[in-house]
């Protein structure tokens, strides 16, 4: 595939649209230094199509303009799905078949994060984008902590439980708390487990960089969108050997 530009009103205009906050109050300045930014991160023109006020020494702005930048999309690196995704009654039989008793799972937010609703989505029965959670899983047996599992915690319960796979889901980011927290996780389930008995650890949350796997040291990382499903098959994949076709 060639090089690509944004696309606003004409195909390759390279018009694109901008939001951001700067710590000033609403003003003509503050206006004025929104385009200075803007002008500065290679929009030009650039105009200026809403600022609003976010209390009384913020102010948030829309900025529309032209950029220059192409993208080559034959450059692009991605962490594409290389196992067949699987039916709930697939999943089960290839568990069933496997390892011939249930699968254990466990989930949590671990630190201070509070945001229960990834996890949920993931593992409440009632799931996610017209997709069961894992409880809906007969052959899945699923132990949902919840929100603000220290990592000490986790680390114990999935012992108690003899969980199979972890699952954690970080939506709070704030000064990249999601990656200190999984590295500190990773890093307590390899010390407390022999390598060939670890479970295995999967993380999940809408800012989550799906390359980063390796260096957060656990077996997949999930983004925003993921469903039950992708997760469900994907464990069977790495644990009970699943290769039904998609």
């Amino acid at each position: 595939m060639s090089v690509v530009m944004p696309y606003g009103d004409t195909t390759g205009d390279g018009m694109v649209q901008l939001s951001f906050t700067l710590p000033m109050p609403h003003s003509k300045v503050a206006e004025g230094s929104a385009l200075q930014l803007a002008h500065k991160m290679g929009m030009d023109p650039a105009l200026v199509v809403h600022a609003k006020p976010m209390g009384p020494d913020f102010t948030f702005f829309v900025v529309y303009g032209r950029v220059n930048h192409v993208v080559d999309p034959s450059t692009v690196v991605v962490v594409e799905r290389d196992y067949p995704l699987l039916t709930p009654k697939e999943v089960n039989a290839a568990v069933k078949r496997s390892l011939r008793r249930r699968l254990t799972v466990v989930g949590a937010c671990i630190g201070t994060d509070a945001h229960t609703v990834g996890i949920d989505a993931i593992l409440n029965i009632k799931g996610f984008a017209g997709e069961k959670g894992l409880e809906y899983y007969r052959e899945l047996k699923v132990v949902n902590l919840g929100a603000q599992v220290s990592v000490p915690q986790l680390v114990d319960r999935a012992r108690a439980e003899k969980a199979d796979a972890v699952l954690v889901s970080q939506v709070v980011t704030q000064r990249d708390a999601h990656l200190l927290n999984t590295r500190e996780m990773s890093a307590a389930f390899r010390e407390s487990y022999p390598s060939d008995r670890r479970p295995l650890l999967i993380v999940g949350g809408p800012r989550f960089d799906e390359n980063m796997a390796v260096e957060l040291g656990v077996d997949r990382v999930f983004g925003r969108g993921t469903t039950p499903g992708e997760v469900a098959s994907f464990i069977a994949h790495r644990l009970a050997g699943a290769k039904v076709a998609s």
